[in-house]
């Protein structure tokens, strides 16, 4: 059995197995956006739920009948999604989040240059 670590921030979600990532939607304190839920906003709780199916979906050869089968199901009820929608996705690259932020710390300021 693997254990998983998840740090969880007051901004931000991390993981030692997946290269996924929560972070704290800017402006907005109590909105989290995941990596491979690009376009949804979650509350932190779900946004928890979401990183832990990523986790699980990193370790695992999850199918029907597998004995965390249940538990993903759940955890992918609460995202509002199927069990295989869920793993078919969190078992995808990490989307836009990450190169949306990278992007953005390496701009300029624009006011700074005038």
């Amino acid at each position: 059995m693997t254990i998983v670590t998840l740090t969880i921030n007051d901004a931000t979600m991390t993981s030692d197995h997946t290269a996924h990532t929560a972070r704290q939607t800017s402006g907005l304190q109590h909105q989290w956006e995941v990596s491979w839920l690009p376009g949804q906003t979650l509350d932190r709780n779900t946004a928890i739920t979401a990183m832990t199916l990523a986790d699980t979906t990193t370790e695992q050869d999850l199918h029907e009948g597998h004995r965390l089968w249940p538990h993903v199901q759940s955890w992918a009820a609460e995202l509002g999604l199927t069990a295989p929608d869920a793993i078919a996705r969190a078992s995808q690259p990490p989307g836009d989040i990450n190169r949306q932020q990278e992007q953005a710390s390496r701009q300029p300021d624009r006011e700074a240059a005038d």
